[in-house]
């Protein structure tokens, strides 16, 4: 019994541990200079904001605790019946769900406490991916595996789009990640990176005159490789589908797209100012990180954090108190902290035996590198603000335990390695 509990206790990644934890802490302490009330001035203070976090740090601290103490096949098992609870989760949220800022995308627990579904709809899809892909005879190249790998991802997908909580919708695509590692071709990466320049031509240039650009390119194609049917047939094919995309991007943007998501990318992209409406956060977020410059204002003395001059600033956009008060440094640290953890995420991955474990390490990796790239990336301008929480360091619950359940099942797996899962 003895030796069971050292074996379990040095094959723990307790470095991954202590990135959670540190940034847990970081969170915690800028939420509370993000919203402190002087009414209040205890960080553990049940009546705010910082200190509902500590409780809920406390409970997600338990809760990997619980998770390192279960049987691996336990989690194994249980990945089809942990999915379909969330869809069965994210239907009801669409019946009689809360709406916070226009997404019905909570459910009220009372108490003032409320669940969000598509927090923990990344876990199960991650787990039943993995469990999928991790079947005999499964070849993520071939038609009809991707396909159903598709599905897993793609059902949870368009039931949080329905919401509409677009921010949570878009995270579900970094699992092409993993499906890229079981061996997907790389074309598809290529193929979705050229959709995306596609998309931003489309919205920012006519239809003719992008058309015109990719007929040309076409033709200087075919002509060099005019003796190639298959380049010939290809180039055509692939003609036929931008002409098709380029007018649905014009459609999807004018026609479907809401006006605030329209305007939020007009700003990202330079064709609209709007500093005091819809680009009002994004300024004053680029102002708040900019003044902290190299070493920062102080704990608690941010002028942007304390006149609320940021709005959403203990959720979406915390890491501007991070850039305000700690400067570069502090704002270099907590990316270095990101980096760090991704790629111990990644090194975790590969070390495993089983094929489970490692497609649920990329799972895990895909999503939190995602999250971390697109929440810093619309505090600082590089893309449209979407609203999605900053890893364990946004203020909430439900994110900070869903992330707390993905990091801690990996690392229980990771920790039964030299076993079978």
């Amino acid at each position: 019994m003895i030796n069971n509990q050292r074996s379990f206790f040095f094959n723990v990644d307790w470095i991954t541990v202590f990135i959670f934890l540190a940034l847990c802490t970081i969170g915690w302490f800028n939420i509370h200079a993000a919203v402190y009330d002087e009414r209040y001035p205890s960080i553990i203070d049940s009546h705010t904001n910082y200190g509902k976090q500590f409780t809920f740090i406390i409970v997600a601290v338990l809760v990997g605790g619980v998770i390192l103490l279960l049987e691996s096949r336990f989690i194994t098992a249980l990945a089809p019946a942990f999915y379909i609870i969330t869809l069965l989760l994210l239907g009801i949220v669409l019946v009689v769900g809360r709406n916070v800022g226009g997404n019905q995308a909570w459910i009220s627990l009372g108490g003032g406490f409320r669940l969000q579904p598509s927090e923990f709809a990344k876990f199960s899809t991650c787990l039943l991916l993995a469990r999928y892909l991790s079947g005999p005879n499964i070849r993520v190249s071939e038609p009809k595996s991707f396909a159903i790998a598709a599905t897993i991802i793609g059902v949870p997908m368009f039931l949080i789009m329905m919401q509409p909580d677009m921010g949570s919708t878009l995270v579900f695509l970094s699992l092409v990640f993993v499906l890229y590692r079981e061996g997907l071709s790389p074309y598809f990466l290529i193929i979705g990176a050229l959709f995306i320049a596609l998309f931003v031509t489309s919205v920012l240039y006519p239809p003719l005159a992008v058309i015109g650009v990719i007929v040309v390119i076409t033709l200087a194609v075919i002509l060099l490789f005019r003796r190639s049917k298959k380049v010939v047939y290809t180039m055509l094919a692939g003609l036929a589908i931008c002409i098709v995309f380029v007018f649905s991007v014009k459609v999807i943007y004018n026609s479907v797209l809401k006006p605030h998501q329209k305007v939020r990318i007009d700003i990202i992209l330079g064709i609209k100012s709007d500093l005091k409406g819809k680009g009002y956060n994004l300024n004053q977020s680029k102002i708040a990180i900019g003044s902290g410059k190299m070493w920062g204002k102080g704990y608690l003395k941010g002028t942007q954090t304390k006149y609320s001059f940021v709005p959403e600033q203990s959720t979406d956009f915390i890491f501007c108190t991070v850039g305000e008060e700690w400067g570069f440094a502090g704002s270099l640290t907590v990316l270095g902290l990101y980096l760090f953890l991704v790629l111990r995420l990644i090194l975790i991955a590969e070390r495993q035996r089983s094929p489970f474990s490692r497609v649920y390490g990329y799972g895990v990796a895909s999503v939190i590198f995602f999250h971390v790239m697109i929440n810093i990336g619309m505090t600082i301008g590089l893309v449209p603000v979407i609203g999605i929480p900053l890893p364990f360091i946004s203020y909430g619950g439900s994110s900070l335990l869903s992330f707390t359940i993905l990091l801690f099942v990996l690392l229980k797996l990771d920790s039964n390695r030299m076993g079978i899962v």
